[in-house]
């Protein structure tokens, strides 16, 4: 399957205004950065739950660690190798100044909060980590017997010397730098070791209460790997010991027109994941300038990349203490999802949908429904096959038990599972190995394209006929991400759509030409297309008077052509309102440009995930659901869904609670700046409402 070549057209000029022009887009890079101080914020407003405003730091702090492995691994890739510029006309060298400029700046805001503001707090509630200054003797007693009995046996020094040299360092795991004086047993002077702490080990140590005095008293394992490491080397004098950690590249590298096999290939590339190119080093403030140099040396990395750390250099780890803390008073209320009732009245699921579209709103209304259809096909005798993506999903995941059931019972059941799902790539082999041990049938997707698109079918024979009923999804197949991330699904037994789920099915596995669909919009074939086609026919509204305008809530804007097209639109008069909970490259309310644009971000409890596209056309609105955020790589290099809302019930459902609620958001939305900034939430007292918060009442929660 080969995707269609992209379309360079002319260069449009309009109102005299070139369209390329690189001050027209922000950077992709220092736009996502961005999202990460928002989130940040997130942790700094004290009308959220303590422990919650905790897990929003982590949250912090595990996003820029996966910025570093992946978009500074591509920014640094470039500098070293060229390639084509993006639409900011950023060269890479200046791309890659600016990020360590502002990702230093967030790194110092995040210790800067946790030492001066988030720890103390927690301390006055009951819930301390316990720096080495202010252990009593009895903590440090214990601290050190702790060490000797249960931390001491697993670890390995390697003192640094020519027949040592320095060892490979995993990817973001915890470390000590020592300082030596003295001779070992064999005579050989001592100058520098380094400990690797195993991922065995918990970082954070809890206390028992009565060593401590506390309920909830936490030493991190970095303070004690500190306070007895001169316990590791007997003899000789610990002149300093220093934590860091190095953040490596973590894009897999595999030419899949060359390989015979996917999964092996991927399973060869898993092992060397850890230990690929340095991209940046966190370690202590008080670390000598010496060693640091050293160590940049042996990473290969310059100047900038260094991140002095006041504080543990592995501070997302904290999170864990979360799940130890039994304090609803200081977490979010915990709420029920609903189920429809339309599922509930039911006597099957089929009987449900057969009546009508189905809608489900996560995490507001419950994941279970998707189970319980795939739980009821794979026992149902009338059901003949069943037919599932799968792009992330828990490795215990009861959806795949029940395939593997399904498969059991004699179903004929096709799975397609994205095996480059990044960082689940090695959990997904494992998912798929089960599956064809089950004999379901396994297909790895198209070479070049990740299958990105969330889809199920289900055959059923209904007296002398076969009926199809589909379910189509913005998010993953995942019940934890169903609770934490907003995605809209829906049921559906449509034809037109469920034949066209079952055409899509058909080209993944090989089995078909690019067809041409009766309802859904696809990548790599139609839906960018589509999507030009559906914001000129807007602006050709407003160039005739007619009522125009376009919505749409996404996770990223950064694909030119589609950014070119909404700049035409809003120069012809089309009001145009984008939620973009991250990185856009956009700019909105340039004068002459992007007028008629506002782009808003919002960061709530749960992470935004869905994607929802609005076209007023003229009054015949048309809305759609998708998979695929309006990239480069979304909409040209992945094979994605995206489906019309034909139910009116269900269209005006969607387009009140993922749409109107968000734009009427004043409490959590943030609003994008034509210089790339982000104005906040309004200030206490002042925001009146929260879409997240409302559609937690309205479903029940």
């Amino acid at each position: 399957m080969s995707a269609p070549k992209r379309r360079t057209g002319r260069r449009q000029l309009e109102n005299n205004i070139d369209l390329h022009d690189p001050s027209l887009y922000l950077n992709r890079e220092l736009s996502q950065l961005a999202f990460n101080v928002r989130v940040l914020a997130q942790a700094m407003d004290e009308s959220l739950p303590l422990l919650e405003r905790l897990r929003f730091l982590c949250i912090s702090c595990t996003n820029l660690d996966e910025f570093f492995e992946i978009r500074v691994a591509t920014v640094r890739h470039q500098l070293e190798f060229g390639g084509p510029l993006g639409p900011d006309g950023l060269a890479p060298a200046v791309a890659m100044r600016q990020i360590h400029e502002k990702a230093g700046e967030l790194v110092g805001e995040q210790y800067r909060y946790w030492n001066d503001v988030l720890r103390p707090q927690l301390a006055d509630a009951g819930i301390r980590f316990l720096p080495r200054d202010k252990w009593t003797q009895r903590q440090a007693r214990w601290l050190k017997k702790h060490f000797e009995g249960e931390i001491m046996p697993v670890l390995s020094p390697l003192g640094l010397d020519p027949a040592h040299p320095f060892p490979r360092i995993l990817n973001k795991s915890l470390n000590i730098v020592v300082v030596l004086q003295g001779k070992d047993a064999f005579g050989r002077p001592a100058h520098m070791a380094v400990v690797r702490a195993p991922r065995s080990l918990p970082r954070v140590i809890q206390l028992p209460r009565e060593v401590s005095g506390g309920e909830h008293d936490f030493v991190l394992l970095s303070a004690v790997l500190s306070a007895f490491v001169d316990e590791l080397f007997p003899g000789m004098k610990v002149k300093g010991a220093y934590q860091f950690r190095v953040t490596r590249n973590s894009e897999l590298a595999v030419d899949e027109d060359e390989v015979e096999n996917l999964a092996s290939a991927l399973k060869g590339e898993l092992v060397g994941r850890g230990f690929a190119r340095a991209v940046r080093l966190e370690i202590a403030e008080n670390c000598p300038k010496s060693i640091v140099k050293a160590l940049l040396r042996n990473f290969e990395l310059s100047e900038n990349a260094v991140y002095r750390i006041n504080g543990p250099v592995n501070l997302n780890r904290v999170s864990s203490v979360i799940g130890l803390i039994d304090r609803p008073e200081l977490k979010f209320p915990p709420f029920q999802p609903r189920t429809p009732p339309a599922l509930l009245e039911a006597a099957t699921p089929f009987e449900a949908i057969r009546a009508g579209d189905i809608l489900l709103h996560h995490p507001f209304d419950a994941f279970k429904p998707v189970i319980d259809l795939v739980g009821f096909a794979a026992r149902d005798p009338d059901v003949l096959a069943i037919k599932q993506t799968l792009y992330r999903t828990a490795d215990d995941s009861e959806l795949v038990n029940l395939l593997i059931e399904a498969a059991r019972n004699g179903k004929d059941v096709t799975v397609v599972i994205e095996l480059r799902a990044r960082f689940d790539e090695e959990a997904n082999i494992r998912l798929a190995d089960r599956l064809q041990e089950a004999g379901a049938q396994v297909v790895y997707g198209v070479v070049g394209f990740k299958t990105h698109a969330k889809m199920l079918l289900i055959v059923r024979r209904e007296g002398k006929r076969l009926r199809r009923y589909a379910h189509l999804s913005t998010g993953n197949y995942h019940p934890g991400t169903a609770r934490a991330y907003t995605d809209l699904g829906m049921f559906t037994a449509n034809e037109d759509i469920c034949q066209d789920v079952h055409s899509v099915f058909q080209q993944v596995s090989g089995l078909a030409p690019a067809l041409r669909l009766k309802r859904l919009l696809q990548s790599p074939f139609s839906l960018h297309t589509a999507l030009l086609l559906k914001i000129e026919r807007e602006a050709e509204h407003a160039r005739a008077g007619r009522p125009c305008g376009i919505i749409a809530k996404v996770n990223a804007i950064n694909e030119p052509e589609v950014i070119r097209a909404l700049y035409r639109a809003s120069q012809a008069g089309v009001g145009i309102d984008l939620i973009v909970r991250g990185a856009c490259s956009l700019r909105p309310g340039v004068p002459g440009v992007s007028d008629n644009i506002r782009v808003r971000s919002i960061i709530g409890r749960f992470l935004e995930h869905s994607r929802v596209y609005c076209f007023h056309n003229g009054g015949d609105e048309e809305i759609y659901c998708a998979s695929a955020d309006w990239m480069e790589r979304n909409l040209l290099r992945r094979i994605e869904t995206c489906w019309p809302l034909l139910d009116p019930e269900v269209a005006a459902q969607v387009r009140s609670e993922a749409l109107d609620a968000y734009l009427a958001d004043d409490r959590r939305a943030w609003l994008l700046q034509a210089d790339g900034s982000y104005l906040p939430p309004k200030g206490e007292g002042e925001a009146t409402y929260s879409a997240q918060d409302d559609l937690l009442l309205k479903h029940g929660g």
